[in-house]
């Protein structure tokens, strides 16, 4: 503090003028003032929407709402989220700015649903948003955390994020500039890793630093780079990195140091994000023990599917439940992650949690809102005032939900072999 502001004192009038602004926002975010957000809470006290047999009508939703937010930001990038409430972080209600992490990975997700549901123009829309992500890569190759508009710092998760999209678009396109923004990339994060095989530097200042295993997903991502631009340093860095994560695992699948908050009860979503890293490093580096350690964790939380589908949005290192709402996303990546794990090791036993996981996801999901940021979307949590994404509907979440769709749907209808219209890179 410099001398000329020692010894300073607010007015009473500035001392009371604090307090009261948080009270006046607290007000304003509260769902019983924001008629959208009182209605899903009213929904939900009825058991939900209708679950459709067919998973076609919520795909299209789902996609419907991706394009949505696409639109909804005046950049190539895609929404963050729509807020049902007042929202203290954003100051405001409705669409958030872009999200460059998730962006870069819905792109291989609107590659797949441009196949299925036969719409070009959900492909140029993933070649736009992965232009967009070329223009906005930090100088080092860094792919920046948060959303735009705040102050550029890089994010080692979010790099690996975006690789993935980028991978995408030059699978898909042939363009090099993809194949190159994702080179750049890479490098970034083989120098960042430590020698331990963990991430420690570059990690986002929204997540602690202490507790970023999911990071998993980073070192798939890095292996996947490896192999598509054929360089041996990106997936020897990339395995040194997964084997060091599985090396942390307890015999009970438990994964500490998994959670962007809570390192003792991690949320669903995270421990998902490490289950389907070592899942596809493994098939990527052809790593058994990479599998088995997937298999060990996913295992685990298929005991915690409740007979409705439900299951709890963190967890205690014993497996038991840690709170009474769930994470949408986590549950839909799961669903995800049972179909990768039958698909690759043809053990069709991970396919038993999925029908009703997906089944439970489709009634959280509102497809007659007159609202356009709430029709179709997949939000935070259920109840909708669970402590993630509260009173959100997140784009992450939408994503997942319509990979696993249309995984699930390719099953059923070609068999556990068929190929899906869902690349490996979403």
């Amino acid at each position: 503090m410099t001398s000329a502001h020692a010894g300073f004192q607010p007015s009473p009038v500035a001392r009371l003028q604090a307090p009261l602004g948080r009270w006046l926002r607290r007000i304003r975010a509260h769902p019983l003032l924001n008629p959208t957000a009182l209605a899903e809470v009213s929904r939900e006290w009825l058991g939900g929407y209708p679950a459709d047999p067919e998973h076609e009508p919520h795909l299209v939703a789902a996609i419907d709402w991706l394009v949505r937010a696409h639109d909804a930001t005046p950049d190539g990038g895609i929404s963050r989220a729509f807020s049902l409430v007042w929202h203290p972080y954003f100051a405001c209600r409705g669409w958030q700015p872009s999200y460059p992490e998730t962006t870069g990975y819905i792109i291989p997700t609107l590659y797949a649903a441009a196949r299925r549901l036969r719409r070009p123009d959900l492909a140029a829309r993933a070649e736009r948003a992965a232009r967009w992500e070329i223009a906005i890569q930090l100088t080092t190759g860094a792919v920046r955390g948060g959303v735009i508009g705040e102050p550029e710092s890089p994010a080692v998760f979010n790099t690996g994020q975006v690789i993935l999209g980028w991978l995408a678009a030059f699978e898909e396109t042939g363009h090099g500039s993809f194949a190159d923004a994702a080179r750049r990339a890479a490098h970034y994060l083989v120098a960042m890793l430590d020698g331990d095989g963990h991430w420690r530097r570059g990690n986002s200042r929204f997540a602690r630093a202490d507790a970023t295993l999911y990071n998993a997903r980073t070192a798939w991502a890095l292996a996947e780079a490896g192999v598509r631009l054929d360089d041996h340093k990106f997936t020897g860095a990339a395995g040194h990195s997964l084997r060091a994560a599985a090396a942390l695992q307890a015999p009970n699948g438990w994964l500490p140091h998994c959670c962007l908050s809570d390192p003792d009860r991690p949320l669903l979503h995270t421990l998902a994000y490490t289950i389907g890293g070592l899942i596809e490093g493994g098939r990527v580096l052809g790593d058994p023990r990479l599998l088995r350690a997937a298999e060990r964790t996913a295992g685990a939380l298929m005991a915690a599917v409740r007979a409705d589908g439900w299951m709890p949005g963190r967890y205690r290192p014993d497996w038991s439940p840690a709170v009474g709402w769930s994470c949408l996303t986590g549950q839909a990546q799961m669903a995800n992650n049972w179909i990768r794990l039958a698909e690759i090791t043809g053990d069709s036993r991970w396919l038993e949690p999925v029908p009703v996981v997906l089944r439970f996801l489709k009634r959280t999901q509102n497809r007659r809102s007159r609202e356009p940021g709430v029709r179709g979307g997949i939000k935070g949590a259920w109840p909708v005032g669970g402590a993630y994404g509260a009173y959100e509907v997140l784009n992450w979440a939408t994503k997942f939900f319509a990979d696993a769709l249309m995984r699930h749907e390719a099953i059923q209808t070609h068999g556990r072999g068929a190929a899906s219209a869902v690349s490996v890179l979403a």
